[in-house]
């Protein structure tokens, strides 16, 4: 009888924190990661293994923030994967939950920030679909002020991390994740676009509509790779996955000069 094990390596928390010390990462900074859980190979304690051993490294004086995004909640009409009949599109609009930040769930980011979100002493940003959450003493900092038309720009947690000189950890994750980039697409000329979303007012639950930057992570990776040739990023394994650790900063002004040469005026509208 032949037997099935699953992917390696075996990765544990203090495998993991070694091989992020190895990295580069540092006590004491903040740090914002992206992730894919299942490129570490099998990990002993699945998340919550991995959320310990970057705040194990982190320490006290560190603060670990991560994308919490909840993209489900947006017009149907801009849905494509999959789409809807245009006949539910009202009653979506009318019945969606507004969104909570001690409630509404990750979607399509990973079971990392699922995990961080629910992390004792977590705070949330209050962007209905592009929050962050983060864990640590500069986490309140990091995530206040997230207005609801600006996902990703100067009154985000974006634009408090490349203040408070945070560095990017992508943890089997590639650059075209890297939400940083967005932040650039708000300091070059861009299309404007509705954007929409179920929140809480004042007056209850409303369907809110407002004018923000389109945003588009197509040519992230070629963004990312052209950015790895100038300023060449840490890398190593974590487990069995590929990682870099580079500065947001870094990364936000070399996307600032890229983006308008490369890739002019391609947001979606």
């Amino acid at each position: 009888m032949s037997t099935t094990f699953p992917p390696g390596p075996m990765c544990t928390r203090d495998s993991l924190a070694s091989e992020l010390r190895d990295l580069g990462l540092r006590s004491g900074e903040t740090l914002l990661v992206h992730s894919s859980l299942s490129s570490l190979g099998w990990v002993s304690g699945g998340p919550v293994a991995v959320v310990q051993a970057l705040l194990d490294v982190l320490g006290a004086d560190g603060t670990l923030v991560v994308p919490t995004h909840s993209g489900g909640n947006s017009d149907p009409s801009d849905w494509g994967h999959p789409p809807v009949p245009e006949a539910w599109w009202a009653d979506i609009r009318a019945s969606m939950p507004a969104y909570d930040r001690r409630t509404t769930p990750v979607r399509g980011v990973g079971v990392i920030p699922e995990t961080v979100r629910d992390w004792p002493g977590a705070v949330r940003s209050a962007h209905p679909q592009t929050s962050f959450a983060a864990v640590g003493p500069r986490a309140a900092a990091v995530v206040e002020g997230h207005a609801p038309d600006c996902r990703f720009g100067e009154r985000s947690p974006l634009a408090r991390l490349e203040e408070a000189g945070a560095r990017i950890l992508l943890l089997g994750a590639g650059f075209d994740s890297c939400t940083a980039f967005h932040l650039a697409e708000y300091r070059i000329p861009a299309p404007q676009a509705d954007n929409s979303f179920a929140a809480m007012t004042p007056q209850g639950r409303r369907w809110i509509t407002v004018r923000d930057t389109a945003v588009d992570e197509d040519r992230f990776d070629e963004l990312g790779a052209a950015f790895e040739k100038v300023r060449p990023a840490q890398r190593g394994k974590v487990g069995a996955a590929d990682s870099r650790l580079l500065s947001l900063a870094d990364a936000v002004s070399f996307a600032q000069a890229w983006l308008p040469e490369h890739r002019p005026y391609t947001a979606s509208v």
